[in-house]
């Protein structure tokens, strides 16, 4: 991987016409241990976020001794990276096959469920394989509500009442009973843990079983960038919530029991951007390299905004417009899908043209994951990159692409 002072560097040096992923592995050692430092229990990266082997790598170098896993193809990326890694299944809704192999091939012993049919695909297994219950800890996820960019119990979780049924149950066969929720991506609320915490409680009185541990998932809120032109959200500071998460946990009484998270965002966001080309400007719209159906899709599709530098091609010797003047331009992807249109502009000086790079800071998390190869077009090209995205100048312009999440 060739390394880089920074993306401007990149950009001039390549001049490349496919976008470009810029790695900060510094950056990602950096978030990694701040997040393992600040929580008390487990960290188990969650792998669904960026699953690269690069960056899967350097969160086990960094420390991080467990990953959380939901299909086989993440199994083998994570157990590729670390070895040694514990390997916590997660994902609620599992196929027999997949248990199976999670069990078998990969010695996995821990995973979730919120619904008495996967007890039963999982028990069928165990019993075939001949394993004791008591090796295998089995997560009810539990039911949260709250306010996040991405609400994941509109999906997955059993109601309290249906999750002390499961406990109770899980204890009678043998296994090892364990409790889980997930306040959502990206948290747009500092109490959602306390509240989740408190129907965890709620739970674990009325099941009257001893539980293995509690995982908190993730939501841990990333850091993104912020359009001027709107009020800014009012959230605390990373360090503000693990405190006040802290006390919580000590508040319900969840401190005297291990304790799991599930960090994605938060981990790996900072550690990447990417550098697109503008390959035409027409009027106020602009056509980049990249789009929805790529690294675009999971910012596409939420409330984030990122951070936009611009690199302005040193070929171009006549531009028209104020570079002090940062206006909305409409952003159309690489794809010949007229659907590929970003429903927010993003806000850059008004001298941008043809030829030109723009660097979108702050984009490890879902970029590469949710990119498909719609049209033939997979961007796949990344260097590593010396300097943080926040260290350079100021970014002259940001991507507003807020929209209604799923």
């Amino acid at each position: 991987m060739k390394t880089f002072a920074n993306a401007r560097e990149a950009a001039l040096e390549m001049r490349p016409d496919v976008p470009v992923y810029c790695f900060r592995p510094a950056v990602l050692t950096e978030d990694t241990r701040r997040f393992a430092d600040a929580f008390p229990g487990k960290t188990a990266y969650a792998v669904k976020t960026n699953g690269e082997p690069f960056v899967l790598e350097e969160i086990a170098r960094a420390g991080v001794k467990a990953f959380d896993v939901a299909s086989p193809a993440e199994f083998a990326a994570a157990r590729a990276a670390a070895p040694e890694a514990e390997l916590l299944y997660m994902h609620p809704v599992k196929a027999q096959s997949d248990i199976r192999l999670a069990l078998e091939t990969y010695g996995i012993r821990t995973l979730s469920l919120d619904h008495e049919d996967e007890v039963a695909k999982i028990l069928r297994i165990v019993r075939g394989m001949d394993l004791d219950p008591a090796d295998v800890s089995l997560f009810v996820r539990l039911q949260t509500k709250g306010s996040a960019t991405y609400e994941l119990s509109k999906k997955f979780g059993a109601a309290p009442a249906h999750a002390v049924e499961l406990l109770q149950r899980l204890d009678g066969i043998g296994f090892k009973p364990a409790l889980a929720f997930h306040v959502g991506s990206q948290i747009e609320d500092p109490e959602i843990y306390e509240r989740a915490l408190g129907s965890a409680d709620w739970v674990r009185s009325r099941a009257g079983v001893e539980l293995a541990a509690l995982d908190i998932g993730g939501g841990f809120p990333a850091s993104y960038g912020h359009d001027p032109r709107r009020k800014k959200p009012v959230m605390p500071s990373f360090e503000e919530i693990m405190e006040r998460l802290r006390k919580d946990i000590v508040e319900w009484g969840f401190s005297d029991m291990p304790l799991i998270a599930e960090p994605g965002r938060v981990i790996v966001a900072r550690s990447i951007s990417l550098i697109v080309r503008v390959l035409l400007k027409k009027g106020k719209r602009i056509y980049i390299n990249d789009g929805i159906w790529a690294s675009l899709s999971d910012s596409w599709t939420g409330k984030i905004t990122l951070p936009a530098r611009f690199i302005p091609d040193p070929a171009r010797k006549r531009r028209t417009g104020n570079a002090e003047n940062i206006v909305p331009f409409k952003v159309c992807g690489a794809t010949c899908d007229s659907v590929d249109i970003l429903s927010r502009p993003f806000w850059l000086p008004e001298t941008v043209d043809t030829g030109d790079w723009i660097e979108i800071g702050h984009i490890g998390a879902y970029s590469l994951a949710l990119r498909s190869r719609f049209n033939g077009f997979y961007p796949d090209t990344v260097v590593e990159v010396e300097t943080p995205f926040d260290a350079g100048e100021e970014p002259e312009g940001f991507a507003a692409i807020e929209t209604m999440a799923d």
